[in-house]
């Protein structure tokens, strides 16, 4: 039997993992290389959808998700009168990034796979056997800035709500330990900084989300889980990087959809039949390159497409008006938006 060729995923996100888990589970000698460590918090809305249970099954990561909370319901707001309420077609997984990212690195681990933390990679991200998945890509030029924190005691009226503020949108999802995951989208400008539950109220409150600032401030809020990231870019379409890319740096939905935590997972299920075939020597490299970003983008492009051009229409105040008298004329299409969107 030929030795198989070794793989090395540049990212240790939910696409790095999720990937490295599913080759370890194919026999390929994979090697992660993560620039942070393990657990951490990150800007993330902490809840998947439309994750498809054969994908969890290809990549070896049920198991991990299966005690994870499950979400049935959400609760749209804009500013703070109630747009409506929608049952999801499916439940959604209810999980932390401090929980899950070590959850996997430790199951990585324990198949076999070689994890470097607190490793940097120089500018040169391509080459044959190496993957990227090194999350989303930025600009200084961006508007954009997200901030997540955790907190407990601020009552959800269902197991997700989402709120739309001026320029900005705002998810909380219930997670493990009781905690509450509050994470947004914000135009730049108007940003308290601060590690308080105040400071993020303040902002909530700047901008015209009054009644969910109350809740916030009133909330303990979890040490250490104050995060903030600038340079968000959302694409309208798949892109290719030099070799081969997976995850964020490929395709970046706008996080109102609460599905870029599936999309990592199923992005890293699209490469992983071809790069297995690599691995054995079945392929070139050039071909597995061209075989991913052809999966990704007959997966995700629909999905893109509509995002970003719905992702201004919310942050608007002309936008959210006309959600408003959707809704009061019970014409708002929720459920044909999320099977769009997923």
């Amino acid at each position: 039997m030929s030795t198989l060729k070794p793989i090395e995923i540049i990212g240790g996100g939910l696409a790095g993992l999720g990937l490295g888990i599913g080759l370890r589970r194919a026999g390929v000698p994979v090697r992660i290389l993560e620039a942070g460590d393990y657990p951490r918090h990150r800007v993330c809305g902490e809840f998947i959808t439309g994750l498809p249970a054969a994908t969890a099954e290809r990549l070896g990561i049920t198991q991990v998700l299966a005690g994870s909370l499950r979400h049935t319901g959400v609760h749209w707001y804009s500013g703070d009168r109630p747009l409506g309420r929608m049952r999801l077609p499916a439940p959604a997984i209810g999980v932390s990034r401090f929980k899950l990212d070590a959850q996997l690195a430790a199951l990585f681990v324990e198949q076999g796979g070689e994890l470097v933390t607190r490793h940097r990679v120089g500018t040169d991200l391509s080459g044959e056997g190496r993957v990227q998945t090194i999350g989303r890509r930025r600009s200084a030029e961006s508007t954009w800035v997200g901030l997540k924190a955790h907190v407990r005691g601020a009552a959800l009226t269902d197991d997700l709500e989402m709120h739309l503020g001026d320029g900005a949108y705002v998810g909380l999802a219930q997670v493990e330990d009781g905690w509450t995951n509050v994470c947004g989208l914000f135009r730049r400008d108007g940003i308290l900084r601060g590690d308080s539950p105040e400071a993020l109220a303040a902002t909530l409150r700047g901008r015209g989300l009054t009644a969910l600032a109350d809740r916030v401030a009133k909330a303990e809020l979890r040490p250490g889980s104050n995060t903030a990231i600038a340079g968000f870019v959302f694409n309208p379409a798949v892109v290719a990087p030099a070799g081969v890319g997976v995850g964020d740096c490929c395709g970046a939905i706008p996080p109102f959809t609460g599905h870029g935590m599936a999309m990592a997972f199923i992005g890293a299920d699209c490469a992983l039949g071809p790069l297995v075939d690599w691995s054995e020597g079945r392929a070139s490299w050039e071909a597995t390159a061209q075989c991913v970003h052809v999966a990704l983008q007959r997966e995700f492009r629909t999905r893109l497409r509509v995002a970003s051009w719905l992702h201004p229409l919310l942050l608007g105040k002309g936008g959210r008006a006309v959600l408003g008298v959707l809704a009061r004329s019970q014409l708002l299409p929720l459920r044909t938006l999320y099977h769009v969107l997923h």
